[in-house]
Order: structure tokens, then C-alpha cells, then sequence
């Protein structure tokens, strides 16, 4: 397989355009050098083998460490792989809840929205629990999944169907004002809707305005509005298993499930009105970002929202978007456990504090957010007090993550390897 690496000595972060500095040592011997074959190990491990995988960490806010390994795309004998590399694109799932949270927070900023605001003002159309008729839905409850709304009914729909013609799923058992917590992608499709009412933007272009291009970022939540350098370079996500089955075939091909080359816009797209219907975008997980610019995003948010001199968020909306705004009261009062230890959330991030049961690692006392979806497996964790962060995006595996799980968290066996080698390795700076 297919492996690649660059030192981040001498090297310039694409779109941030400011030099890296490499911690650890580039040679034989070195840190780097170790994390490079582990890393490799656990992609090439032929019980587990993975498609790809790209690996960016922070020390005290410096890059001091990339690797990409494995493939973005698998010709299976009909076309010419393409190695991954430091630069290619995946489409990062969950994590770009953590990404649109920021575009919210500059709109927030900036008067066009207030959190604590009924929603069904910005969207034109009433929103509420028919169960709960005279609680009110906010942009908060929104951003922490207490808003009582359920993904039983959908949360994607073409651009031709507006949103306020969808009849949602909603929670019996409590309202939005009891708080409790279910996970709810169907929130941030609402959220992107309202970011594009209250500004007349398609969400996508917004998004880019608001925080990837001033950040410098290659990136979009819009696929096929990137130039085409960049999709060039995206990730196709992989598994083992056809699209439309459960069955995996770990001796198999390896089936393409998302961002097969020849990237399409979302249907209906040349007649979408902005502010009906956001979800085509996929706010809640249609990011497609370089583990390189995630690692942007992430010392942007160790600074308290400065990039390159430049205030883009106040440090009071950082801390509060990142304050504990919810925690499990583990008797199940108020959230649903969903089969495990309920983390602490903040507004549009989730909390994995350093004890048994919580962490993602042992030793790393952690903010951020995870992904999971058509087999790519993703990971942005940071403790900003220290400035140290972890970014792991995997593209997919041979066999079922969900049956090779993780001894110490709720993460699969191989992503709690790969975050365990770069925090020893990286963040610890451990060449033994």
C-alpha cells in the first residue's frame, strides 16, 4: 500500500500560509519517524486495514506533526490508485457541526441572530413540539441536541422541498425546556436554514465568507463549487461492503460510498431560494476539509478565535461555546445514553474529559468533536488550555468498526490506537 508523509519542517500550511515548526526530529530514530510506522501498521493491519488515513497534531499550538497513509482513491484493477497526502479533502461528518457552530457564532456576533431567540421567528414558519406546544425552540437548544426534535422523520431533503412542508419526528418524553439531550443532525440542517434567512447567503457561500476564507482554507460544504485542484484531491470513502447492505465482505473489493470521482451538484440546486431548505449542504455533516486545514481550525480555536493577527471571534463567545453547558445526570433524566457514557457538551462541541469512561485517550483532557458516516471515521480534539491537538481522519475500513471496539472509550479499536500512538508520540513527545 501506498504510504506518504512530509515533515512539517520547512513546510507551509496550505491556505494559512505561515511557516510550521517541527518539534520532533524528521530522522531515523525520531519520534516521527517511530509514529510513521505505527501509524502505517495500523492501516496496513491485515485484520483491520484501512483505506486511508491523514493525521495532523498540535504541540502548545504549533503543527508538529502530519502523516497521510493508504489510498484516496482505489482503482480495484479499473483505474490507477491515488495516495493519500497531507492535502486531501474528506468529507469529516460530525465535525462540521463544530465548523458551522463558528459561522453561527460570527452571525451571532454580529446581531443577526440571538441563541436564546425562538427559532420559528428566523425561519418564517412555526417550530414546534406538538407534544409541547408552548415551549419555545432556540438556536440553543438547537446547538446542544435538548431541542426534542428527532432524526426518526429525516434530516435531508432535496432542495426542491422546503422545510417548512416537512413534518419532523419529535420527542414525547420531554421538551425542549427540560433538556434533555438526544442527538439530532436534523438541528444543525435547521440552523444552517436560519444562518441563510437571516443573511439572504446560500449556505455554502456563506460559510466560505464567514470563516473558510478568511481562514484560508480550501474547503466547502459544497463539493462541486471547489475549484478543481482541490477536488482532485478528495477522498473517496470506502468500505468493504456495498452501499445499500449491512453485509461486510473483508475479502472483497473495496466499494466506493461517497465522493467517487466525478463530483455532481446537489440536485435542484439552480433554482434553490436560500433560506428554505439548507440540509443539501449538509450542515451537520458535508464539510469536505484537509486534516492540514482542520489543523487551522484548531489553532484558531486555541488562540481564542485569532488567526494571523486577525480577531475573527471574540475570546468571550470561544469560551462560551466552549463551556459546559450540559452533562448527564447517568440516570438517564435527561439524555439518552444511546448505549454508552453521554459526554459533556458545549454549543455544537462535545466534551471527553480525562477519567475511565469519558476520555478518548488516557492523559488527554479534551474538547471537540467525532464523525461517523458511510465508513469514514473522524476525530478533532484539543485541549486549548495547553494548546495540544489531535485530528484523525480515517476513510473508511475492510471490516465492521462496530465489532472491533474500543477497551478504553467509546471510539472503535483502531481509532483509540491511532489517537493513543500520536498523543504518546506527538503531544508527549515519546521516541520509546
Amino acid at each position: 500500500m501506498n504510504h506518504g508523509r512530509r515533515s512539517l519542517l520547512g513546510m507551509l500550511m496550505l491556505g494559512a500560509m505561515e511557516p510550521l515548526f517541527a518539534a520532533m526530529p524528521p530522522g531515523p530514530g525520531g519520534a516521527a519517524a517511530t509514529l510513521d510506522a505505527e501509524l502505517a501498521a495500523i492501516v496496513d493491519d491485515p485484520s483491520f486495514p484501512l483505506a486511508s488515513l491523514s493525521v495532523v497534531a498540535l504541540r502548545a499550538g504549533q503543527p508538529v506533526y502530519e502523516g497521510a497513509f493508504g489510498r484516496r482513491t482505489i482503482g480495484n484493477g479499473a483505474f490507477p490508485d491515488r495516495p493519500a497526502t497531507p492535502d486531501t479533502l474528506f468529507r469529516i461528518a460530525s465535525i462540521s457541526k463544530l465548523v458551522t457552530t463558528l459561522g453561527l457564532m460570527r452571525l451571532h456576533e454580529g446581531g443577526k441572530v440571538d441563541l436564546g431567540a425562538d427559532v420559528s421567528g428566523y425561519l418564517g414558519f412555526e417550530l414546534r413540539n406538538p407534544h409541547f406546544p408552548a415551549q419555545a425552540i432556540t438556536l440553543r437548544h438547537l446547538l446542544l441536541h435538548t431541542s426534542s426534535l428527532r432524526d426518526d422523520g429525516g434530516y435531508f431533503w432535496p432542495a426542491t422541498t422546503a422545510l417548512k412542508d416537512v413534518q419532523p419526528a419529535w420527542a414525547n418524553i420531554a421538551g425542549p425546556d427540560g433538556g434533555y439531550y438526544t442527538y439530532c443532525n436534523l438541528g444543525f440542517g435547521l440552523i444552517g436554514t436560519i444562518m441563510e434567512r437571516v443573511t439572504g447567503e446560500r449556505f455554502d457561500r456563506l460559510m466560505a465568507r464567514l470563516l473558510l476564507q478568511p481562514l484560508g482554507l480550501q474547503a466547502g460544504y459544497n463539493p462541486s463549487a471547489l475549484p478543481q485542484a482541490a477536488q482532485d484531491r478528495l477522498a473517496t470513502i470506502y468500505r468493504k461492503r456495498a452501499v445499500d447492505s449491512e453485509e461486510w465482505r473483508p475479502d472483497g473489493p473495496w466499494v466506493a460510498q461517497v465522493d467517487a470521482p466525478g463530483i455532481q451538484p446537489p440536485p435542484g440546486l439552480a433554482g434553490y431560494v436560500p433560506g428554505t431548505n439548507a440540509t443539501p449542504f449538509s450542515p451537520t455533516g458535508g464539510l469536505r476539509i484537509s486534516a492540514r486545514d482542520l489543523g487551522v481550525v484548531m489553532r484558531f480555536l486555541t488562540t481564542g478565535g485569532v488567526h494571523q493577527g486577525q480577531r475573527l471571534l471574540q475570546q468571550a463567545t470561544v469560551e462560551r461555546m466552549f463551556a459546559r453547558h450540559w452533562s448527564y445526570d447517568g440516570a438517564g433524566g435527561n439524555g439518552n445514553p444511546l448505549g454508552s457514557i453521554l459526554s459533556p457538551r458545549g454549543l455544537g462541541n462535545a466534551h471527553y474529559p480525562d477519567r475511565p469512561g469519558m476520555w478518548l485517550t488516557p492523559g488527554f483532557d479534551a474538547v471537540g468533536h467525532l464523525g461517523d458516516a458511510y465508513g469514514l471515521r473522524s476525530i478533532l480534539a484539543m485541549d486549548r488550555a495547553r494548546g495540544n491537538g489531535i485530528v484523525v481522519l480515517a476513510g473508511g475500513s475492510a471490516r465492521d468498526p462496530a465489532a472491533n471496539p474500543g477497551r478504553d472509550s467509546s471510539l472503535a479499536r483502531y481509532e483509540e490506537r491511532v489517537l493513543a500512538t500520536v498523543y504518546r508520540r506527538a503531544i508527549l513527545g515519546q521516541s520509546s
